[in-house]
């Protein structure tokens, strides 16, 4: 443990890898298919401890890990996360600071955090300073690929195995049969919620049309019904029906993007993402702003990097529980979370978020 906080513990070495996970199976959603996910993993050193982060993202975030972001953090002190994160974010003015930058910045913040907290012998969430002692979360899979039996299946683990009280599924790849797959899911999670997402399939009078539809099966959340881009196709909004949140800004990589977005009040939840928005630092901050404009805030994807600083922010309603990433974090990592009852709970006996990287079970999908 790094005892003496006044003295510095300097970035000595940034490491990276990409790894590639084929789905269990096809998965699609309104607007994209994929058969693989991609994980980018990072490793920060300082006074012999190793923090570690990651995101979902390409391959080439490595290689933007490796070299421009460890040039800008390189022999700065690790205990000043903010400073190594500012840094970051100055040297990609010229590359552009969304997209695959963002991305690689928030895993190297997320290391960095993971690191501190290290160095200090606690867990993060000790570090940040918890608000509640254990997380809600919310099922969500249910692609647009999936069969009925398959959807049923999926669906009753989420609630009967994980304790889940909402659970959400994809629509928008093919609106005519979206109406049958929210039938299916209604009869396989009886009383518990039924959550919606296009991720942005729709324009705003098809989005509304569908609204409607989903409110004969109690859906409570549509997500994305437009692209979160179109700020005033969210004002469906305004018109959607009574009890149904509308919800977006998983694609936020920066504080204006959800300043902009809760300046109109786009949204009745906010989505906000670790892995793409600057790490635990960029997080924080979008839940300060959550928190300013007295909005709720939803953690989207990538749960088990999520759960301490999901502990720790303002106005959180719940996680999402998503079934890729809950895959690849029980397959890849030692601590990842396991649900009791519809609640994860970080595990304060271990320093920093608790995970730890499986690498000989990692080695076969290392790109």
């Amino acid at each position: 443990m790094f005892s003496q906080c006044t003295n510095e513990a300097k970035v000595t070495s940034v490491r990276a890898a990409a790894y590639r996970i084929p789905t269990d199976m096809p998965e699609a959603d309104g607007s994209f298919a994929w058969t693989s996910t991609t994980l980018i993993l990072c490793e920060v050193e300082a006074a012999d401890e190793t923090g570690l982060g990651y995101t979902y993202s390409d391959k080439v975030n490595a290689g933007v890990i490796t070299g421009l972001l460890a040039n800008a953090i390189e022999g700065r002190d690790a205990m000043n996360v903010a400073g190594c994160t500012e840094a970051m974010r100055a040297l990609v003015r010229n590359n552009g600071r969304e997209g695959i930058a963002a991305t690689a910045i928030s895993a190297v913040d997320l290391a960095l955090w993971d690191l501190k907290a290290k160095l200090l012998g606690v867990s993060l969430v000790t570090l940040l300073g918890g608000l509640r002692e254990a997380v809600p979360i919310y099922g969500s899979g249910g692609f647009t690929t999936y069969s009925d039996s398959v959807l049923r299946d999926q669906l009753g683990d989420f609630i009967h195995k994980d304790g889940c009280r909402w659970v959400k599924i994809k629509i928008g790849t093919d609106a005519a049969h979206d109406a049958h797959r929210m039938k299916v899911a209604k009869e396989a999670i009886g009383d518990a919620a039924l959550f919606i997402d296009a991720n942005g399939a729709f324009a705003p009078r098809e989005a509304l049309s569908m609204a409607a539809h989903a409110a004969a099966y109690g859906v409570t959340w549509f997500e994305e019904p437009v692209s979160s881009d179109d700020l005033d196709g969210l004002s469906v909004r305004d018109r959607a029906p009574a009890g149904m949140d509308i919800a977006a800004g998983e694609y936020g990589y920066d504080l204006d993007y959800f300043r902009r977005m809760l300046a109109v009040g786009a949204t009745d939840v906010q989505q906000v993402d670790a892995t793409r928005c600057g790490g635990l630092t960029g997080f924080l901050a979008a839940a300060t702003l959550c928190e300013a404009y007295h909005v709720p805030l939803s953690g989207h994807c990538a749960p088990a990097i999520h759960l301490h600083v999901a502990c720790a922010a303002p106005r959180l309603r719940h996680l999402e529980w998503f079934h890729d990433h809950v895959r690849i974090e029980s397959m890849l990592f030692d601590g990842a979370p396991i649900p009791h009852e519809g609640l994860i709970r970080p595990d304060l006996t271990r320093p920093g978020h608790g995970l730890a990287f499986k690498r000989k079970d990692a080695e076969s999908y290392a790109v």
